[in-house]
């Protein structure tokens, strides 16, 4: 079974930054397509960024020139970097582990900017 557990969320300023980290347990984490997905208040859940095995990368277009989504398959992680933060950017963002069609999904880490 595949566990996820974020960390890095927190409460910024607008134009501040914050990078989070999520680590996976298992053994087949080089070959998923990881990705970072956020929620906010009375929103749906949205794709921010993604990565494929291969390293291509994908960005929602609110979050393109700010966001870098990166993996370090030595250490099963996944980060997110997050640049020029905006208030619009405050939800709860999980990280997603999709390992040949079966998702999992970490706890969830909040990220609150404030203006």
């Amino acid at each position: 079974q595949v566990q996820l557990v974020e960390s890095g969320g927190g409460l910024v300023q607008a134009g501040g930054s914050l990078r989070l980290s999520c680590e996976a347990s298992g053994h087949m984490f080089s070959y998923a397509v990881l990705g970072w997905y956020r929620q906010a208040s009375g929103k749906q859940r949205e794709l921010v960024a993604s990565i494929t095995s291969g390293g291509t990368t994908n960005y929602a277009e609110a979050v393109k020139g700010r966001f870098t989504i990166s993996r370090d398959n030595a250490k099963n992680t996944v980060f997110l970097q997050m640049n020029s933060l905006k208030p619009e950017d405050t939800a709860v963002y999980y990280c997603n582990l999709d390992l040949f069609g079966t998702n999992h999904w970490g706890q969830g880490t909040q990220v609150t900017v404030s203006s």
